[in-house]
C-alpha cells in the first residue's frame, strides 16, 4: 500500500511497483492499494485505487481514505500488508494502524529522510505508540532508519529493506564522444528537496574553476516547480551553453544518456537512498554525492564515486573528477565491473524475509511457507 504509485512518475512510485513485478515473478499474489488514479492492471500487477478526494501532491485526507483500505485489505485477505510511506504519507501510516487493530501481520517501510519531520513522528508516537506494534518497522537505507532507532529506542529493531536494481539492465555500452568535453548528468525532480538551483551555482564555480582547460557539459534530467527558476538562472549567468534542462525521460532514455556521459552528480543532502544515482553506478558512471546521504551505502569514496561534506566540498569534488581522466577510468571500470549489492533478486528475498517475521511477530508461529 503506498499514497502514490505509477503511471505518477517518482522513486517510491516506481520502487513499490518494481518491488510489486518483482514480488509477483517470484510467485508471490501481489495487490497494491493506493488513491492514486491509473488503470487496474499495471505491467500484471493488479491495482486497487482508491476514488477519494486529495490534496495538492496527491495526498489524501479524508476519514474515507482509511476506511477504504482497511476494507480491501479484509476483502482481499492478505496474508501480509506492506505499507510504503514517506513525510507526507497519511495514508499509508494511518491504514497501517488500521491493519494492527485488523490483526493483519505488518510491515512498514520508510523510503524518506525524515530529518526536520522527526519531532512530529516522535509524537505521534507517544500518542500512537506505534513503535510498540508488533510489526516490521523497516527503512530503505541505515541513513533512513537512523531516526526511527532513536524514536524506537534501543531495544525495538529496526530494519534495512533497500531499494532495488536489475544490475544487467542498467549495464550500458558507452559512445564515443568527444574525449576534450565532460558530460556530467543528474536525474532528479526538479523541487526544492532535491537542489536543483544549487546544482547550477555549483557548475557555475566549477566552470570558473575550469577556465576553458577542459569543456563542460551538464545535463539534467527531469521536470518540476522549480524549472522556470533554473532556466532564468542560466540566461543570467551565462551557462546556457553549458547546461541543458531536457525534461522528464523514459528509463530506456536515460540509459542512453548514460551511455554518453562520464559523471553522475546528486546534490541533495535529504537523500534517503538514491535510486537515479544508482542506477547511474550499474551504468559505469562516478558518482559525486553528499557523504550523509543514503548515497555513501553503495557509493564509497575513491571506489564507486566521490562523496562530499557540504556544497563547498561537492565543487572541489566535481572540478576533481572532471579534471581527473584517470581517476574517472579507474572508478568507472569498478563500476561496470563490480555488480551492485541490491539487485532484485537479493531484495526480493530480504522483503519475504521480512514478511515471514511480520507473521511470527503477529501470531507467534513459523512464517510462510518457501
Amino acid at each position: 500500500m503506498s499514497d502514490c504509485y505509477v503511471p505518477r512518475l517518482g522513486g517510491i512510485e516506481m520502487q513499490v511497483h518494481d518491488l510489486a513485478r518483482h514480488l509477483q515473478g517470484a510467485g508471490h499474489e501481489v495487490v497494491v492499494i493506493t488513491p492514486t488514479p491509473g488503470p487496474a492492471v499495471m505491467d500484471g500487477v493488479r491495482v486497487r485505487r482508491i476514488d477519494v478526494p486529495l490534496l495538492p501532491f496527491d495526498i489524501p485526507f479524508t476519514p474515507k481514505a482509511f476506511r477504504l483500505v482497511a476494507e480491501i485489505i479484509r476483502e482481499e485477505g492478505v496474508d501480509v500488508a506492506h505499507f510504503h510511506g514517506g513525510i507526507a504519507s497519511p495514508l499509508a501510516y494511518g491504514a497501517a494502524r488500521a491493519a494492527q487493530a485488523a490483526g493483519v501481520p505488518t510491515v512498514v517501510t520508510v523510503h524518506c529522510m525524515w530529518s526536520y519531520a522527526t519531532p512530529v513522528f516522535a509524537a505521534l508516537d507517544r500518542v500512537g505508540r506505534w513503535t510498540e506494534w508488533p510489526a516490521v518497522l523497516s527503512a530503505v537505507s541505515d541513513v533512513a532508519a537512523q531516526p526511527l532507532r532513536r524514536i524506537a529506542g534501543p531495544d525495538r529493531d529496526v530494519i534495512v529493506l533497500p531499494n532495488g536494481i536489475d544490475n544487467d539492465q542498467w549495464a550500458v555500452e558507452p559512445v564515443e564522444r568527444d574525449p576534450s568535453v565532460v558530460t556530467v548528468v543528474s536525474v532528479m525532480r526538479l523541487a526544492p528537496r532535491k537542489r536543483p538551483l544549487q546544482l547550477l551555482k555549483m557548475v557555475r564555480k566549477v566552470v570558473s574553476r575550469l577556465d576553458g582547460e577542459v569543456g563542460l557539459r551538464v545535463v539534467v534530467i527531469g521536470e518540476g516547480p522549480e524549472r522556470p527558476q533554473l532556466e532564468k538562472y542560466l540566461r543570467t549567468n551565462g551557462l546556457t551553453e553549458v547546461v541543458e534542462l531536457v525534461g522528464r525521460r523514459s528509463r530506456d532514455e536515460i540509459r542512453a544518456v548514460f551511455a554518453r556521459s562520464d559523471v553522475f552528480v546528486a546534490p541533495a543532502n535529504l537523500e534517503s537512498f538514491g535510486i537515479a544515482a544508482l542506477e547511474a553506478r550499474c551504468a559505469g558512471l562516478p558518482v559525486v554525492a553528499k557523504a550523509r546521504t543514503g548515497i555513501r551505502e553503495f557509493v564509497e569514496h575513491g571506489r564507486e564515486g566521490l562523496l562530499a561534506s557540504n556544497d563547498a566540498d561537492m565543487v572541489d569534488q566535481l572540478t576533481r573528477i572532471v579534471r581527473d581522466r584517470e581517476l574517472r577510468r579507474v572508478i568507472t571500470k569498478n563500476n561496470r565491473e563490480t555488480p551492485s549489492p541490491v539487485d532484485w533478486s537479493e531484495v526480493v528475498l530480504r522483503n519475504v524475509a521480512a514478511y515471514r517475521r511480520a507473521v511470527e511477530m503477529r501470531v507467534g508461529t513459523p512464517g510462510l511457507p518457501a
